[in-house]
């Protein structure tokens, strides 16, 4: 069984120094490839970095809504001489975060067209990130023509209404462990409905880790157990999701499976 996980963050501080080693755990569960995704400009850089020392790493880069009240025109020149890197993959996580509020609703939103046209002007897909902030985030895609360079909505926790939004938009839908979570009833309705050809796996770490791990730090080989939730949700052979789920992530971002 290969397993993709769509979205990580080794280039995180929890895992400084010890990136090797966990990517190591991970191929043991079968996870052998996985995507680093940056927020700004230090975790942008090291995301590309730990694509570059490993074959089966990539990186995704951009401004994370948190960040975005730091997104000026020196950080825009340095984020599109880091998207040509050959090692990069997409644009993300890019999006809205209402939740922590750290950076202006108006900063966000600008911030998130400006990745937007970005991504086009570069034909590169993007990784979505909404956090209390669905209507928003929708609206802005809704706008974007996202169908035309490819879009997911990372860590999806929405119900199946908002599943069929982004849908029909074009959009891949990603689960994390959230989506094992017992009380998630809605989510996995949501799981059990979307389309084989469009669904993709994650762990975020470091956070969200799945059940059983529950409240421990995330990483990378715990997307095993996030597939296995979602196998069940949809009552399917964990191989077969495996498969659909790494050849939906390779398609979607550009890479040889």
């Amino acid at each position: 069984m290969k397993i993709f996980d769509s979205h990580t963050h080794l280039n995180d501080e929890a895992f400084a120094g010890e990136e090797a080693a966990y990517l190591e755990h991970a191929r043991k569960l079968g996870v052998v490839k996985t995507a680093q995704v940056g927020s700004n400009t230090i975790l942008n850089r090291k995301a590309i970095e730990l694509a570059h020392q490993y074959d089966n790493v990539y990186a995704v880069v951009g401004f994370h809504p948190e960040d975005a009240k730091d997104f000026h025109s020196d950080e825009e020149a340095v984020l599109r001489e880091q998207l040509n890197d050959e090692k990069v993959v997409a644009v993300g996580e890019i999006g809205l975060d209402y939740h922590w509020d750290t950076s202006p609703k108006k900063a966000q939103w600008h911030v998130f067209e400006k990745q937007i046209q970005i991504a086009h002007d570069l034909n590169l897909p993007i990784a979505i990130h909404s956090r209390d902030a669905m209507e928003d985030t929708y609206d802005i895609l809704k706008g974007a023509d996202v169908a035309g360079i490819g879009a997911v909505m990372h860590s999806f926790n929405g119900n199946v209404d908002w599943l069929n939004k982004f849908l029909d938009l074009g959009m891949n839908i990603s689960y994390s462990g959230v989506a094992s979570f017992k009380k998630t009833k809605d989510l996995h309705e949501a799981v059990r409905q979307t389309p084989l050809d469009r669904i993709m796996v994650e762990t975020d770490a470091p956070y969200l880790a799945p059940e059983p791990l529950r409240g421990k730090q995330n990483e990378p080989a715990y997307v095993l157990y996030v597939l296995e939730a979602l196998a069940r949700h949809r009552d399917m052979n964990p191989e077969e999701l495996a498969k659909a789920t790494y050849q939906n992530t390779c398609k979607f971002y550009g890479i040889n499976a």
